[in-house]
């Protein structure tokens, strides 16, 4: 099975689909992103916005969620940050806290981020 997932105007995805290998190849039987893409057009609307995903993270970073931002500069799904201080690192394509998890050799403590102080919380 492929993968698409729909961008609205901001290319966040606000949709992903199923669609079957039958419908995203070429008369070669190669998958083809194109006609995955036309597929989804002809059946959802020629206004609307279409990229693949992969299930098995084998392109665009990792498959693509509801709320995701699909960034063409990395060609890449990312995931918005968790709060507002978080800090994107460019080669993990992903948003991490300002300050590291603390590095707690008792297994029982769980902490969890306070955005009002920047801070891990026992």
């Amino acid at each position: 099975m492929a993968h698409f997932a729909e961008l609205d105007e901001n290319n966040i995805v606000v949709n992903v689909f199923v669609v079957n290998n039958s419908d995203v190849v070429d008369e070669n039987n190669i998958e083809q992103e194109i006609i995955g893409i036309n597929f989804c057009k002809n059946l959802l609307g020629q206004n609307k916005t279409f990229i693949q995903t992969s299930y098995n993270h084998r392109i665009r970073h990792k498959y693509a969620c509801i709320g995701d931002l699909y960034d063409e500069n990395y060609d890449a799904f990312i995931t918005p940050p968790l709060h507002p201080s978080y800090v994107f690192n460019e080669q993990e394509l992903n948003w991490e806290p300002p300050v590291p998890y603390p590095d707690d050799p008792n297994p029982d403590n769980v902490y969890f981020w306070d955005e009002p102080t920047l801070s891990w919380k026992l």
